[in-house]
């Protein structure tokens, strides 16, 4: 319980002051924003900084702050203490300057801000990789909650043979269209008021029943030789623990997503709020489904055995809320992943157009770009239910690509601040070590190179891969200085001059 209570101490109390540094670091002011001086009434529009940051809480929080953690907890207790030192340095400082870059420069998304500030290059690697991440996204977020609301809720057959859960991928579906063709504020603004208190409650109800078992089973650090389980595979912390829970600590999927906010800001100034605190707020999601789940592991030992992660989501939540509650928090994890499958579709048109420069105000237009992007998910998603391991790969694939287009985002935000001649190494420090993480894991990973297998025969070892990752780690730290300081003058030419009232 201690390790548990200081790692929430740590989340907050280490959120709000380092959030100060970040903020004094981009050095917010009162020019004009976006949705004030390019209002359209569809993506570029004011809204209120309360709904703006209940709408970026739900956009970033899919089911990876709830299932990510549920798996990461196998680990052992270092995970209260990673995840929110994690949180502090490595995600909310990523999200940050991600809506507030965008914001400086017209409510760019991150292939038009990646494009800017570290070339054509790193551009198109990036934009591939990207949409890829963010169709995965979607497909995700329409079949684990759709399985959610088929078994728990509904209390019928989701195997892919029964009609039921084909009806429900449909719907999900349907919803997603509706949210990323409509304005922002008609559909998306108007409803996730009502799906932030089912988040906020589901997520503190969880915490209460931790509270009330009396901390005997939830571990210390010191005492991870009593925690009986392991990952698969015993996998070492590191990479996989970084892999395995990436919402709640880093996600690159959240780029995308501040950005888009971005354009409904009305002042600069709302920044830490609506961008840092809102991950701080998933975060502290994270560490309670991570307790949740430790609690329950040490009740019935068998549950590692009997039951997956998502089985886990109704386990935690009856067993701590009773029926009802139970039901309300399940509620919420559904409402997690719909909340951001919708915006990850509406990302990824708003990237399209921007990429082939498809005026998005004509009905027709946004109708054609998401057609585009629908059809290929449909298509995924049909392949991950109806193939035994779909999902899984699908799931792996997910997790990676999520860490890789963070390192492009936090390697962004560097050259922002070298141009700016402000402190880099705010983010430079979380680039290097994911960089390290990203590198190792699929060059070792069977989803990868899995370079140990092959070469040495030892699937367990990670001496090549960890080589191979200080070297890239060492390697992109230099080339994204370098890069930075050669183009500093070039770059700050076409940044917006702000003078002042």
């Amino acid at each position: 319980m201690i390790t548990f209570a200081i790692g929430i101490i740590m989340l907050f109390a280490g959120g709000f002051i380092y959030s100060r540094m970040v903020e004094k670091t981009f050095a917010p002011d009162d020019r004009p924003t976006p949705a004030v001086t390019m209002a359209d009434g569809v993506d570029y529009v004011v809204m209120p900084e309360w709904k703006n940051s209940l709408i970026e809480l739900l956009n970033i929080a899919g089911t990876g702050p709830v299932l990510g953690p549920i798996q990461g907890i196998l680990f052992g207790p270092l995970a209260f203490i990673a995840i929110p030192i994690g949180n502090v340095i490595a995600g909310s400082t990523h999200d940050y300057f991600n809506g507030m870059i965008s914001m400086r420069n017209e409510g760019k998304q991150m292939p038009g801000l990646v494009s800017k500030y570290l070339g054509p290059g790193a551009h198109k690697v990036y934009l591939v990789v990207l949409m890829v991440l963010m169709i995965l996204t979607g497909v995700v977020f329409v079949y684990t909650p759709g399985d959610l609301i088929v078994g728990p809720i509904l209390g019928m057959d989701a195997s892919p043979d029964q009609a039921v859960i084909w009806i429900v991928y449909a719907v999900i579906f349907s919803y997603y269209l509706l949210a990323t063709l409509f304005p922002i504020n008609t559909i998306i603004g108007r409803i996730y008021p009502i799906f932030g208190c089912i988040l906020l409650i589901s997520a503190v109800g969880v915490f209460i029943g931790v509270m009330m078992d009396g901390g005997k089973n939830l571990l210390n650090v010191w005492e991870a030789d009593q925690w009986q389980f392991k990952p698969a595979g015993n996998a070492p912390f590191i990479p996989v623990f970084f892999i395995t829970v990436a919402c709640g600590i880093l996600s690159g999927f959240h780029g995308s997503q501040s950005t888009l906010v971005s354009r409904t800001v009305a002042s600069e100034r709302e920044g830490r709020t609506t961008f840092y605190m809102m991950m701080v707020l998933e975060g502290f999601i994270a560490m309670s489904w991570a307790a949740g789940a430790m609690v329950l592991y040490n009740r019935q030992p068998n549950l590692i055995n009997d039951i997956n992660a998502t089985g886990m989501v109704s386990v935690i939540s009856k067993e701590f809320l009773g029926s009802f509650g139970g039901i309300l928090a399940i509620l919420g994890v559904i409402v997690l992943p719909i909340t951001s499958g919708d915006t990850a579709f509406r990302s990824v048109r708003l990237m399209v157009a921007e990429q082939f420069h498809i005026d998005q105000k004509p009905q027709k237009n946004r109708l054609m770009t998401s057609i585009f992007i629908f059809i290929p998910a449909v298509a995924i998603l049909a392949f991950a239910k109806l193939n035994a391991g779909g999902f899984n790969l699908l799931w792996r694939y997910f997790g990676f690509s999520n860490q890789f287009v963070a390192c492009f985002a936090l390697a962004m935000s560097t050259v922002y601040l070298i141009v700016h001649r402000k402190n880099y190494f705010i983010t430079l420090v979380p680039l290097i070590f994911y960089t390290f993480i990203v590198t190792s894991y699929i060059c070792h990973a069977p989803i990868g190179l899995g370079l140990e297998a092959r070469l040495l025969n030892q699937p367990e070892s990670y001496m090549i891969s960890y080589a191979i990752g200080f070297v890239v780690t060492a390697l992109v730290t230099f080339v994204v200085r370098k890069y930075g300081f050669d183009h500093r003058e070039q770059i700050f030419k076409l940044e917006p001059i702000y003078q002042g009232k």
